[in-house]
């Protein structure tokens, strides 16, 4: 039905004829004649009717914008001076020569001028998809899957699928739940992640797989969360840690080299202790240059209770943010961000102005001074590496308050005060302790499978707290691209880490039995990764949100209004999986009451 492309035509389509197919983005009629510009995926041209074709013109008099059309026309060089360089086709036009209508387009529910809700976008999602910018963020995206296709396939990677019927895997969110119509009472789980499986793969002798792959997860969502996402899943045998990060580092340099023209160079690398010292966060947005300092030792002998209190408790923490030319701020700025940590439980923001360095004390101001003596005042100001015309902002409670709240507050000072250097800063981040301590009872931080670094299955029973991870997270800007870490793969240390886990061995091995089967027999060295596509793909496009880079993404109540999803079952189909809803329970009690 068509020749070429609209957005591919250009001047070397000079004195050709074209057939194009495609939706009216604008229509004009400018002293007889019309101008109509014409839109299809791979963008815009401008088409032009003379009235000498009395019946062409007065069909394309009778279009209206998304009118979906077919056209024949003479390309023709636009007259000098008259060139639009905002369009890719700007140097040429179409000399109109047949038009047929397609199919007409009804009042449309999106105004194209204006911000629609999201609701309204994705409801009508077939008519948002047709702006130029989502959809270029949907070819970008189908750009980057081939890419990443093409990068691991070269280094022998396998594309292999894995079930979408499967157990609950312990991912840390609520599994979906999907009934099973010939087992009657039981159900399958959809995948939180195809965990176990790409395991099991590398026990098959698979030795690289990869997989972009739906996961599922029943979880609250925002802007970088949707109930069903998409991951690149990586796995290898015979690799350390070393090993796989050298090759999803190699994997991520080359997509933004090819994507964006953007050199990331070599990724440092910092402790997890570190990113949590200095940023108070696992995942810091290295382009922001402010940083957590540690002033706990230094108010230790104040007679403030607010700085002492939390200095000389093992579990508590005193930091400070030094903000270059923060003594700027007002009063009202501050109280803000005192505000806002408070959403982190902080009690309040103490702040020390540093107006003039050389003037020592009488150079000061702040409401906390006269709880300092003038030896600890300088020494904090020297710590933090102060300057005249800088603030000081301090964070005093327990570690886990001081370190979420301040490391929270510098990344609103970064984007308030605009203090973010540089476009893009990846980094690795390593390790992380192996658990997590809550009530007395230990908790993965990664997930049940992952091996502790350079410890027997003795030393880390001897030592569960102490315990650091063979896991390593790539980050980007502030956002975890990845993560993935060396599995455990012999049955003694995966019994131990079940134990401190609070798992009994009927517990392993109702849920995980078939893997740990899988592991007494030769089970190789494994380890892998996987990367967030959507995440990944939002930053690289410039997008808020994740559901800007999906095509039918659900809102965040986990609803489609494109297709009023989720929906009540037919009764019939419920009781054929004997399944019955708590409504339906409800009203059998009421019934049988009224009985």
């Amino acid at each position: 039905m068509r020749t070429d492309y609209c957005g591919n035509i250009n001047s070397s389509y000079v004195g050709q004829t074209v057939t194009l197919c495609g939706w009216v983005n604008r229509s004009r009629d400018l002293g007889g004649v019309i101008f109509l510009d014409l839109r299809d995926r791979e963008g815009v041209v401008q088409v032009v009717f003379d009235p000498d074709l009395a019946g062409v013109f007065d069909v394309a008099n009778s279009l209206r914008n998304e009118f979906c059309v077919q056209l024949t026309g003479l390309v023709r060089a636009r007259p000098e001076g008259q060139i639009n360089q905002d369009m890719s086709t700007g140097e040429i036009e179409i000399l109109g020569k047949s038009l047929t209508i397609l199919n007409k387009a009804a009042p449309l529910p999106l105004d194209w001028n204006q911000e629609n809700s999201e609701e309204q976008r994705l409801k009508y999602r077939y008519l948002d998809l047709r702006r130029p910018l989502m959809s270029d963020r949907l070819k970008f995206r189908a750009k980057v899957t081939s890419n990443v296709r093409s990068y691991l396939e070269g280094d022998g990677f396998l594309d292999i699928e894995t079930p979408i019927l499967t157990k609950a895997t312990p991912e840390g969110a609520r599994d979906y739940l999907v009934p099973s119509r010939t087992h009657k009472g039981q159900f399958f789980a959809l995948p939180q992640s195809p965990q176990l499986f790409k395991q099991l793969l590398m026990m098959s002798g698979m030795d690289k797989y990869y997989q972009i792959v739906k996961c599922f997860r029943d979880e609250d969502l925002r802007a970088d969360r949707q109930p069903e996402f998409t991951q690149i899943d990586i796995e290898t045998t015979f690799l350390d840690a070393q090993g796989v990060m050298s090759i999803t580092e190699g994997l991520i340099r080359d997509l933004f080299q090819k994507m964006l023209n953007v050199d990331l160079g070599e990724f440092p690398s910092m402790t997890y202790a570190d990113a949590m010292r200095r940023f108070g966060s696992d995942k810091p947005d290295l382009r922001n240059p402010l940083e957590l300092t540690d002033v706990a030792d230094l108010l230790k002998e104040v007679e403030f209770k607010v700085f002492s209190g939390p200095a000389n408790d093992a579990k508590g923490r005193v930091a400070v943010i030094r903000v270059p030319g923060g003594a700027k701020l007002s009063r009202k700025q501050i109280d803000d961000y005192g505000k806002f940590v408070g959403i982190y439980g902080a009690k309040g923001l103490a702040w020390m102005k540093i107006n003039d360095l050389d003037a020592g004390m009488a150079g000061l101001q702040s409401p906390i001074l006269k709880f300092l003596s003038e030896d600890v005042a300088k020494a904090i100001v020297e710590r933090a590496g102060a300057q005249s015309g800088d603030i000081l902002l301090f964070g005093a409670d327990s570690n886990t308050v001081v370190t979420e709240a301040l490391g929270a507050l510098r990344l609103k000072l970064g984007e308030d005060l605009e203090l973010l250097e540089g476009e893009w800063k990846p980094l690795w981040v390593v390790d992380f302790p192996m658990f997590e301590e809550v009530d007395g009872q230990f908790h993965a931080l990664h997930h049940p499978f992952t091996a502790p670094r350079d410890m027997t299955p003795e030393e880390l029973a001897a030592d569960p707290a102490g315990a650091l991870s063979n896991a390593y997270d790539m980050v980007l800007n502030g956002c975890e691209l990845g993560g993935g870490s060396v599995r455990i793969h012999n049955q003694e240390m995966q019994a131990c880490v079940f134990k401190l886990l609070g798992i009994s061995d009927e517990e392993a091995e109702m849920k995980f039995g078939f893997l740990l089967e899988a592991l007494k027999f030769g089970a190789p060295p494994h380890a892998g990764l996987a990367f967030g596509l959507d995440r990944m793909v939002m930053l690289m496009t410039g997008a808020t949100s994740i559901r800007d880079v999906m095509a039918f993404p659900k809102t965040t109540t986990a609803a489609c209004p494109l297709t009023n999803a989720p929906g009540e079952a037919n009764p019939e189909q419920l009781k054929e999986l004997s399944v019955r809803t708590v409504i339906e329970k409800k009203e059998k009690e009421s019934e049988d009451k009224a009985v």
